[in-house]
């Protein structure tokens, strides 16, 4: 049942799109629409908000509430991936690493890193709660804390667990050195080295160097940009071989931004249920979702405890404080095992920053503003690549996250784009680095939306999409 103000903000959705308000047109004020809608004050107050995060409007200080003056642009997306369903050995992630240098130039448009641009990130609030933290804690700051994490942060990420549907305690969240240790440490938990990985294609390189690095195989399954994971796919798949875990980002995965819906994590989980197979669950861009309610997690619907549920706070807060949480469900036992045997306790100061960021809800409030910032550089990039780039390419149009999964017409060699853009100082990410033995994905890019939007990255949009018409010239002489 939808709450009141989801219902206000319905309402106001309708009016926009049937042209009532227009583009850049300000809104009735708080107070006015209160009393056209016969609704409380904060009701039609939190209505706005969360017109607000989805970034259909904008609010302007001392002024009121607007129309987002931008509007995604018509374009086809990419279809569902063709990966053949066979096991590979994950390879050539030494050239993730390089490009992954390149981007730390600052003279390069970095338009291929996952990580955000530090105009994204709630500096000023970092700097207060750090301030607070050294103030209220002294000395303790610098001790160390406990192996599996500090008491209040894992107090806080259960509170947020319980607003994902999931009754966790503080007791069942272990505190990472980000997500990629948490997917890690679910790993091995459930997994030996050799055995057969279920995910995503195309899927994120930093999924393929944890599972490369625990000396496991990857099995790739095709995706769809918008429904995620194929379940008849992966169903066949559990079928033919010995699938041991399955590792997926269900909410705006990286680099095809798709969000499963309630319906499909609901049936992913009763499939891996009824075959015992874990699903180690990273939610990362979870919380940077444009629509009016954050989607669900596919923890919410396990009833046996297998699905190991990763976050991080790289993508939002920083990723500088390597801040992220593993909930392992019936595997803590051996995660806690794992973290005392192998791994070290995150440093107390990071942890008692971001636990201050949450209780004081300095996180919620920097949530509302960068979702709609990351809304509007989404909606920009894709009318650039859709006005700049050649005829026939298709790019998705994701909901969520800053990531865009571009696929250039047959014939673009996106390897050979990389390097001609890299001698104009741009970075990409090629879409081979997307697949476990980089033979796939040859003529895809994954753009990142995580830039401040300006002339610059402007014109470095332009320069690939003239490049991209060059190559596409060249292979068809």
């Amino acid at each position: 049942m939808k709450h009141l103000y989801e219902t206000v903000a319905d309402t106001v959705i309708a009016h926009i799109e049937q042209g009532v308000y227009k583009p850049g047109e300000k809104l009735p004020g708080v107070r006015k629409l209160s009393q056209q809608l016969n609704v409380s004050i904060s009701t039609a107050l939190e209505a706005y908000r969360l017109l607000e995060d989805s970034g259909r409007i904008q609010a302007r200080l001392r002024s009121g509430y607007y129309v987002s003056s931008f509007r995604r642009q018509a374009i086809v997306e990419p279809n569902i991936s063709d990966a053949p369903v066979t096991p590979a050995k994950v390879t050539g992630q030494s050239l993730t690493r390089q490009i992954l240098r390149a981007a730390k130039d600052p003279y390069q448009i970095n338009l291929g890193s996952s990580v955000p641009h530090a105009d994204f990130l709630p500096t000023h609030a970092l700097q207060q709660a750090t301030g607070k933290v050294a103030r209220s804690f002294g000395k303790r700051c610098f001790d160390a804390d406990e192996l599996l994490g500090n008491q209040e942060l894992r107090r806080q990420i259960a509170k947020r667990m319980v607003e994902l549907q999931c009754a966790d305690s503080p007791d069942d969240i272990v505190v990472t050195h980000g997500a990629r240790e948490a997917v890690r440490l679910a790993l091995m938990a459930i997994c030996e080295p050799g055995d057969l990985i279920a995910i995503e294609s195309p899927t994120f390189y930093g999924l393929l160097q944890v599972i490369e690095s625990c000396g496991m195989e990857a099995l790739e399954i095709p995706t769809h940009p918008r429904d995620g994971l194929s379940l008849d796919a992966l169903q066949m798949a559990i079928e033919q071989w010995p699938i041991k875990a399955c590792l997926l980002v269900s909410n705006y995965n990286n680099p095809l931004g798709s969000c499963m819906s309630d319906e499909r994590k609901q049936a992913l989980v009763a499939l891996l249920e009824r075959h015992q197979i874990p699903l180690v669950e990273d939610d990362v861009y979870g919380d940077l979702g444009f629509g009016l309610r954050r989607p669900s997690v596919c923890k919410a619907w396990s009833r046996n405890g297998q699905v190991l549920y990763c976050n991080s706070f790289a993508k939002t807060l920083s990723p500088g404080l390597r801040v992220g949480w593993l909930v392992p469900g019936r595997y803590m036992a051996q995660v806690e095992n794992l973290k005392y045997m192998k791994h070290q306790a995150v440093p107390t100061l990071n942890q008692l920053i971001v636990a201050q960021m949450l209780e004081q809800g300095g996180y919620d409030r920097y949530l509302r503003h960068v979702r709609q910032d990351y809304a509007r550089n989404v909606a920009l990039t894709v009318k650039a690549v859709s006005l700049l780039f050649p005829e026939g390419t298709r790019v998705t149009q994701p909901e969520g996250g800053f990531a865009l999964w571009v696929e250039l017409p047959t014939g673009v060699d996106a390897m050979a784009l990389h390097r001609r853009a890299s001698q104009e100082n741009i970075i990409i990410a090629p879409g081979p680095l997307f697949s476990a033995t980089q033979k796939k994905y040859s003529n895809f890019i994954r753009l990142s939306c995580a830039v401040p939007w300006n002339d610059r990255v402007e014109k470095a949009l332009k320069t690939l999409g003239d490049i991209a018409g060059d190559l596409l010239t060249q292979n068809r002489q």
